[in-house]
């Protein structure tokens, strides 16, 4: 790995090129951040995990169809996807609301909503990740009508195959984050997508998705996701660890 390029790191994961120049070396890291970065830490085993479970569920979602830039799992803690540029917005879908949907709204945990809700935030940290509606994401020009309008269908093709998945692990998937990417023009003959596809890209892990286990009723026992360490709950590792087994066992 250290004869290759370091292209990009961010919060969660590292990216690497390869020597095929549409191939991309994803490694995930322990670091753990929560609002906006400003809570700082680790969570022990979590790169291996996180792989481990996106590894899982990306299989899972292209059997079914879906597009996405995952290649294979080299290792423990790394992906190889193929090379997309990463559209700047996060596409949040909500079952239950949660987090700033309730602080936005005064909704209570825990309701379930009636229909799944697609949200779209720009990816930008120092703005906050605002939310935005579809007017502003047209105004500012991050992707096009017919590209926002693939992201909400994808997204809601996506919900219904994870929220089914999880279900018969017996978690309930409250909400969560997709992010998505275009295949570049500069795509060559080992990418098997035309140039301008959009893909499904980044991870699904409880880093980027809230989950709860089924079989219990306590609001912070249940909770078995990245909001044990935005809370300060004890056990996370043991949290992601159970999604793991669940995931992979299932």
């Amino acid at each position: 790995m250290s004869a290759y390029e370091k292209l990009y790191e961010g919060k969660a994961k590292i990216v690497y090129q390869t020597d095929d120049p549409d191939v991309l070396l994803v490694c995930f890291k322990d670091d753990a951040t929560a609002f906006n970065a400003q809570k700082r830490g680790q969570i022990v085993g979590k790169g291996e995990m996180n792989c481990k479970i996106s590894t899982r569920l990306f299989q899972l979602l292209q059997a079914a169809g879906m597009p996405t830039h995952f290649i294979d799992s080299p290792a423990a803690a790394q992906m190889r996807v193929w090379r997309v540029d990463i559209v700047p917005i996060e596409a949040i879908v909500r079952n239950i609301a949660a987090g700033s949907l309730c602080r936005q709204t005064g909704l209570p945990l825990g309701k379930v909503l009636p229909r799944p809700l697609v949200e779209f935030c720009y990816k930008n940290d120092a703005l906050g990740d605002p939310l935005l509606t579809r007017d502003r994401l047209q105004m500012l020009e991050l992707a096009a009508p017919e590209q926002i309008q693939t992201m909400e269908n994808y997204c809601l093709q996506i919900n219904e195959i994870l929220g089914d998945f999880f279900n018969e692990c017996g978690i309930t998937l409250v909400d969560f984050k997709l992010e998505f990417g275009i295949v570049p023009p500069t795509a060559g003959p080992t990418s098997p997508f035309a140039a301008g596809t959009l893909l499904l890209a980044d991870e699904i892990s409880p880093d980027t998705c809230r989950l709860w286990q089924q079989s219990e009723d306590d609001p912070q026992k249940r909770v078995l996701d990245k909001d044990r360490f935005r809370q300060n709950l004890p056990d996370v590792e043991a949290a992601y660890q159970q999604v793991l087994d669940r995931v992979t066992g299932h």
